[in-house]
């Protein structure tokens, strides 16, 4: 994604966030929403022909600059699998368990023994060891089928909301649903409490959207690190 894709990303943004509270703009809002999301998740769920932010990460991603654990970079010092992790995390609980109360992809079939982890949660107020470990031990090509997956559950559940329900507030039931699951552990309760104060159309401008695009930059900017240093060698 070049600097003029990453501007009308931004601005395309900005036209979702003015209208997506307005039941008569559900259609153009749903439709915009399906672009952001197509350029921050792999070409391939959308059937996209160029290559997305999601495709530029993982093209040639080595796994030794997936799993180096901190990274000295003036805004992470985590890993890229960390980053990857964390943003489909959140994308599955958010979606799944608060938009759309139903089971999170990461229960369905036998995702967490193929990414090798026993992590389940968000990765928000991981130790050091933590990020360590699911730095050390996260299978990368897992990793990349579990977020396709998780992008396209999105994509439909977002697509099936009726006008109106991006106005709705998150169902409390729902967030409690997030600790009973693992999803978010005690010490993260405040990310809980903040989505908490959120309407669905909040968690779509920000956990299906911008966050991940965000969080992609990151990856890219620690791949563009390596990649820099290992030309300097």
């Amino acid at each position: 994604m070049n600097a003029d894709e990453q501007a009308w990303w931004g601005e395309t943004h900005k036209a979702l966030n003015a209208i997506i509270l307005k039941p008569r703009e559900h259609a153009r809002s749903v439709d915009l929403f399906l672009d952001l999301h197509a350029a921050v998740h792999a070409s391939s769920i959308s059937g996209l022909k160029e290559p997305t932010l999601d495709d530029d990460v993982f093209h040639e991603l080595k796994e030794s600059v997936f799993r180096t654990y901190p990274v000295q970079l003036p805004n992470t010092k985590n890993s890229v699998a960390w980053h990857l992790w964390h943003i489909t995390r959140i994308e599955d609980m958010t979606m799944s368990i608060l938009v759309a109360d139903t089971s999170q992809e990461l229960h369905s079939g036998d995702w967490i023994e193929r990414l090798n982890t026993w992590f389940t949660h968000s990765g928000n107020e991981m130790s050091t060891d933590e990020v360590a470990e699911l730095s050390g031990t996260l299978h990368l090509a897992a990793l990349k089928s579990y977020r396709e997956a998780v992008g396209r559950r999105t994509r439909e559940l977002v697509s099936g909301l009726e006008p109106g329900a991006f106005k709705e507030k998150v169902n409390p039931q729902r967030i409690a649903r997030l600790f009973a699951e693992h999803a978010v552990t005690p010490e993260a309760a405040w990310l809980a409490e903040y989505w908490g104060k959120k309407n669905i159309g909040g968690l779509i401008l920000m956990p299906a959207t911008r966050h991940i695009f965000m969080h992609l930059k990151k990856c890219m900017h620690i791949k563009e690190k390596f990649a820099k240093t290992s030309t300097q060698l």
